[in-house]
């Protein structure tokens, strides 16, 4: 998995902070935004993962480790990939995820977005 096959999925799930102007969860959720990807924000907008109606293919960890394998977890939502943001990584999920045979990358979506996209915006 890379960072552009990532970037070429089209709907996201951002699992963090994305009400908060000063954090990376919501800087990402709204440049995603902007480039016309759909995403959602769970932990402070959507509870969890299963509350989201739709297909997810990316789960984006924006949030500290421990959380992040409870979100992933407790999701019986069928997903591609897991996108893990520096600071959001453990040997824990990157072993859950290999257990349940799910690619992952540890990466940024604003480098993706920068990279495949061009300028953020927000």
């Amino acid at each position: 998995m890379d960072l552009e096959t990532i970037m070429n999925y089209k709907v996201f799930v951002v699992v963090g902070n994305t009400l908060d102007s000063e954090k990376y969860a919501y800087k990402i959720k709204e440049n995603l935004k902007y480039y016309g990807y759909k995403v959602y924000g769970v932990h402070k907008e959507y509870r969890d993962i299963n509350s989201i109606e739709e297909e997810v293919e990316v789960i984006d960890l924006c949030i500290n480790p421990v959380l992040g394998l409870k979100y992933l977890k407790e999701t019986n939502k069928d997903f591609k990939a897991v996108l893990i943001q520096p600071g959001a990584e453990s040997d824990e999920i990157k072993e859950y995820l290999n257990s349940i045979n799910k690619p992952f990358l540890e990466g940024c979506a604003l480098v993706g977005l920068r990279r495949f996209k061009g300028e953020l915006k927000f």
